[in-house]
C-alpha cells in the first residue's frame, strides 16, 4: 500500500470512506504518484466486494481527479427528486444508473476548460439549496463558508461540517498509529 496516498485520502476523503457523505473529490498530481494507475487498481480491487469506488473523472497530463464513494450512498442521494431534477435540468437522463450518471459528469469536467460543472455539489452530498444558491448568486453572498458555500441552512451545514471534521481527525489519528485505508475500510 502506498502510505502517502492513504495519508491523501484519510485528509480529503475520509467522509466517504466512513459512509457519511456519498463522495469526496481528490485532485492527484502524477509526479507525486507515479504509479497512480496500478495503485487506483489495486483499491479497487481490495474494495471490489464492498460499497466503496475509486473512479477517475478527469485526466490531463499532470494529474487527474479522483471521486472516492461509495456507491449504493451515491445512487440514493441521486435519485433524490430535489436532486434528479437539478441534474435534468444539466443533461442528465431520468432513470441514469450511477454509472451513467458519473460518466455524463466526467463528459461534462473534460470538456469544462477547468470550470467545475456545478453539478458536482449534487454528487458530493451538497445540499441542492446550496448548490442552486451558488449559481444564483455566482459564488457570492454566501451566508457561511466551510466544506461548500452555505446559501441555505447554515447552523445545519455547521453541524455537518463538524462531522466531517470529526471523521477525519479519526481517520487521520489511526493512519498516524499506522493503519491503512484497506485496513479500516477494506471490508465496507
Amino acid at each position: 500500500m502506498n502510505r502517502n496516498f492513504d495519508r491523501e485520502l484519510g485528509l480529503h476523503c475520509a467522509p466517504a470512506l466512513a459512509g457519511i457523505k456519498p463522495a469526496n473529490l481528490l485532485c492527484c498530481r502524477f509526479s507525486r504518484y507515479p504509479d497512480f494507475d496500478r495503485v487506483i487498481e489495486c483499491y479497487n480491487r481490495i474494495f471490489a466486494s464492498g460499497e466503496i469506488r475509486f473512479e477517475v473523472l478527469c485526466r490531463c497530463p499532470e494529474s487527474c481527479l479522483l471521486l472516492v464513494y461509495r456507491r449504493r450512498t451515491l445512487a440514493q442521494q441521486l435519485q433524490r427528486p430535489e436532486i434528479r431534477t437539478l441534474l435534468e435540468t444539466a443533461g442528465y437522463f431520468r432513470g441514469n444508473t450511477v454509472e451513467e450518471d458519473l460518466e455524463r459528469l466526467s463528459q461534462r469536467l473534460c470538456r469544462s476548460e477547468g470550470i467545475f460543472p456545478h453539478e458536482i455539489g449534487l454528487f458530493l452530498g451538497y445540499p441542492p439549496e446550496d448548490v442552486t444558491g451558488f449559481v444564483r448568486h455566482r459564488g457570492r453572498n454566501f451566508k457561511f463558508c466551510g466544506h461548500w458555500k452555505v446559501y441555505s441552512d447554515e447552523q445545519k451545514a455547521r453541524r455537518i461540517f463538524e462531522r466531517y471534521d470529526r471523521c477525519r481527525g479519526a481517520v487521520c489519528s489511526r493512519l498516524a498509529e499506522g493503519m491503512s485505508i484497506p485496513q479500516m475500510f477494506g471490508a465496507a
